[in-house]
């Protein structure tokens, strides 16, 4: 955060210093871009194969094959989840939460994809629908579904608070790793920065810190994403509830998730493959 008050004077050219216009860090006119008519033709036939309850306040993992399709629905009332994605034959390759929001922006919808960590660098999942691409940014600069926050953890909690609190997201994240056959250790290295799904979130136009205030989600909305490759999702129903008030609390009022896996019927993604890794260097990174 920037001192409201600077140490030192501007110096004689600081208004042009400001000027100066912006550059986008990463155009993406070449980004490679995913055929969304036929992902959405192929939206028109999906049938439901298995789902998920996520809990509140707790996580739940779900495998999703390249191909099918997931939905992440509010059932209940609002509520908003934290979203980290793996490759199943792989756990080292995971969402990318900078790479992504560097490429797409602060907040995703429809027609954006969550990409993988380097060496891998592929588009791991792509966003088929979104109920809640009406909110736009409003009078706040806060929308839905961010990319710009990480996830509610116990140590920043203690080190702001003092106490310990075991039901934030990264530590439901990691229960449900350890859930897929990982010791504790080796899995809360695995949890990563997440999209936070439902969630409403913007900066200040002050002092430019992270906020969050009450979610649009009602019971019904959901966005839905095409798996590209063989995922492991991990969903945890943050303990904040629609994150109104707080994001770590036994207080606040909280709702499950379900997550739906679809298959789309047979040829219903004709021309479609997998995308694969980054041949930079062999894909090794070297």
């Amino acid at each position: 955060m920037k001192p409201t008050q600077p140490e030192n004077r501007p110096p004689p050219d600081a208004a042009a210093r400001r000027d100066v216009a912006p550059v986008i860090c990463y155009p993406t006119a070449t980004l490679p871009q995913p055929d969304m008519a036929l992902y959405q033709a192929a939206r028109a036939g999906l049938s439901e194969v298995a789902n998920v309850i996520v809990p509140p306040r707790e996580a739940r993992a779900f495998r999703v094959p390249a191909g099918h399709f997931f939905r992440i629905e509010s059932v209940e009332g609002p509520q908003v989840g934290d979203l980290n994605l793996f490759a199943s034959h792989d756990f080292n390759e995971k969402f990318y939460s900078g790479k992504t929001r560097a490429l797409h922006g602060t907040h995703l919808s429809t027609g954006d994809r969550m990409w993988s960590s380097f060496p891998y660098l592929r588009p791991m999942a792509t966003i088929t629908h979104d109920t809640l691409d009406w909110y736009g940014f409003d009078r706040f600069g806060a929308s839905v579904h961010d990319v710009i926050g990480t996830r509610c953890d116990p140590y920043t909690h203690k080190l702001l608070s003092g106490g310990d609190y075991h039901h934030c997201c990264h530590s439901n994240l990691t229960r449900a790793m350890v859930g897929e056959g990982l010791a504790p250790h080796k899995a809360e290295p695995l949890v990563h920065d997440v999209l936070n799904v439902f969630m409403c979130t913007g900066f200040t136009a002050d002092t430019h810190q992270y906020f969050m205030k009450a979610s649009p989600v009602r019971p019904g909305d959901f966005i839905e994403f095409l798996a590209e490759i063989d995922l492991i999702g991990v969903l945890s129903a943050c303990p904040g509830g629609d994150c109104s008030a707080e994001h770590s609390s036994d207080v606040a009022e909280c709702h499950p998730l379900r997550v739906s896996i679809l298959k789309p019927e047979v040829a219903a993604l004709g021309g479609w493959s997998q995308p694969k890794v980054s041949d930079y260097m062999g894909g090794h990174g070297l």
